[in-house]
């Protein structure tokens, strides 16, 4: 009898004892209020990281298969400078179009084998810098282009 009496006689003061306290905001520390979920605007298209890449093709011995290498720029870990960092990709080429020393840009697709998840699409030349040499620095012909070009009177 004397511990329920001790029991009984012991009075803990809390405020949630009886229930003076709303539940939904002790459930959890961290949740804020319910909110619908938040939707980006129509306009916007959506973020695709890292679906394209551009590379050389270093490798074209493979039926159907070519080995592009990607090279990056990445800042040095402990040096902060920007260091080169390459990449061998296995790309899909159905055709057998791209020789060694072809830039390609790799287009993410679904895992066509075990180690081939992009295909090789051509890009756009890169000897503009060539063209504009025939031309001179200016794009104006050269001189020695000049007399050959014109008839003699």
């Amino acid at each position: 009898m004397s511990i329920t009496f001790s029991l009984q006689s012991l009075k803990l003061s809390s405020p949630f004892l009886h229930g003076s306290t709303s539940l939904p905001l002790l459930s959890k520390p961290n949740s804020s209020p319910p909110h619908q979920p938040l939707r980006s605007p129509a306009f916007l298209p959506p973020i695709r990281a890292m679906k394209s890449m551009q590379g050389r093709v270093v490798c074209a011995t493979n039926d159907k298969t070519v080995a592009v290498e990607v090279v990056r720029l990445a800042p040095h870990p402990k040096y902060k400078r920007r260091v080169r960092k390459k990449k061998k990709f296995q790309a899909h080429d159905p055709d057998n179009q791209f020789k060694v020393g072809d830039y390609v840009q790799l287009e993410k697709s679904r895992p066509i084998s075990k180690t081939k998840t992009f295909i090789a699409v051509a890009v756009p030349s890169r000897n503009g810098k060539q063209e504009k040499e025939e031309a001179g620095e200016l794009g104006i012909p050269l001189e020695s282009k000049q007399t050959q070009e014109q008839p003699q009177a």
